[in-house]
């Protein structure tokens, strides 16, 4: 098994998508061998040296990939309540950062947190300052 993490700043530089799969490819190169097939959840790794098969839907058609992505959740969500012990004041442990009305609130009330990616286009940033 295979948890990687990538930072706001660096999601920021480099946008979701292109980040998303870097850090796929690094979690793939970390697990795969020679001679397995690789499902990966909609879209190909370019570049990959491992055969690999993109699964659009792969959460539902996929027992492999439905696990990685609860890992990947519970792995957030967890990391999200450890940083709500560092930034109380946007309530992590309750929203884990997903932007409910009481996370938006939040933003509102204090600004952004070094969590919050500046790339983000959420309503609760329209009104702050960033950059």
């Amino acid at each position: 098994m295979a948890i990687v993490a990538r930072c706001p700043r660096g999601i920021d530089d480099r946008g979701l998508h292109v980040t998303n799969l870097e850090a796929l490819r690094s979690a793939v190169e970390c697990v795969a061998r020679e001679g397995t097939l690789c499902l990966i959840d909609g879209f190909r790794i370019k570049g990959l040296r491992f055969d690999q098969r993109a699964v659009i839907g792969g959460d539902s058609r996929s027992a492999a990939i439905a696990a990685a992505s609860v890992l990947a959740k519970v792995t957030r969500d967890r990391y999200m309540r450890r940083a709500a012990e560092r930034h109380p004041e946007w309530d992590f442990e309750a929203n884990v950062g997903y932007s409910t009305p009481e996370h938006r609130a939040a933003i509102a009330a204090n600004g952004i947190s070094p969590l919050h990616r500046l790339s983000f286009a959420s309503i609760a940033y329209q009104q702050l300052p960033l950059g």
